[in-house]
């Protein structure tokens, strides 16, 4: 008896091992045929997507694509929501309303609305659950449900360079400028000037930088010494394989 149990139980575990296998083995041929891209868009039809830029599968809300327009080389994770106006149907004219630069990244689960210009610039990495929306509800009526009044909307900028980090909330009217920090769980609102950071909730500026002054407060860590000029990469990997005793 306690042989059967023994084989009972191997044969179960080998059943459980093969169907773990071909679980992920479809699931990652899934994820591969429905990531999107400018090649292989699906039924998705975009004002533009760029040359290497990819939607990881599954997509979160896509709609308004037409005025939706995606630049180079960008990573969009999955269940990121991209919208171009209030709901989908409507004729927003001509022009774009959803702009990102070459090289973006929006993390997983992140939220761009755009109702009204939003424009993300290239080289900009958001991580994941970000929130950049260009409408917000109005409270004009106490008498009334917030949910029911005809909200606000203003566009918003997010310059090049910048860093947004996990849970980062940028509202209407929102202006950031060239390489600007935003900490996580910060909620931005109004002008950012280049080469800030902000935190907190309403954001603040916590650290800045100018070509006189550096970085004002003083950075609390060294800079990164850069690796000298002619080193290749394979003088890197052979450098990344060292053990502690002989580096």
């Amino acid at each position: 008896m306690p042989k059967s149990r023994n084989t009972f139980s191997s044969l179960t575990a080998w059943r459980r091992r093969i169907a773990s296998r071909a679980v992920h083995g479809g699931w990652s041929w899934i994820k591969e045929a429905g990531a999107v891209t400018a090649e292989h868009p699906g039924k998705l039809r975009f004002g533009r997507i760029g040359s290497g830029t990819r939607l990881a599968f599954p997509q979160g809300t896509v709609f308004g694509e037409r005025w939706i327009e995606l630049g180079d080389h960008c990573i969009i994770g999955e269940q990121v929501t991209l919208t171009a106006g209030m709901m989908p149907g409507l004729d927003l004219g001509a022009e774009p309303i959803l702009t990102l630069g070459n090289g973006v990244v929006l993390g997983r689960g992140s939220h761009v609305i755009a109702d009204t210009t939003v424009t993300i610039g290239s080289d900009t990495y958001c991580g994941p659950y970000v929130y950049i929306t260009s409408t917000n509800h109005s409270y004009d009526d106490p008498r009334q449900p917030v949910g029911k009044q005809w909200p606000r909307m203003e566009p918003v900028e997010i310059g090049p360079g910048c860093w947004l980090g996990t849970g980062a909330v940028v509202l209407p009217g929102a202006r950031l400028g060239r390489n600007v920090v935003v900490a996580a769980g910060a909620v931005v609102r109004g002008e950012v000037p280049d080469h800030a950071v902000v935190a907190g909730a309403p954001a603040r500026i916590v650290r800045t930088w100018d070509e006189e002054n550096g970085w004002q407060p003083p950075l609390r860590t060294p800079a990164p010494v850069p690796i000298p000029e002619g080193v290749t990469p394979e003088q890197l990997l052979a450098v990344a394989e060292l053990t502690p005793e002989e580096a």
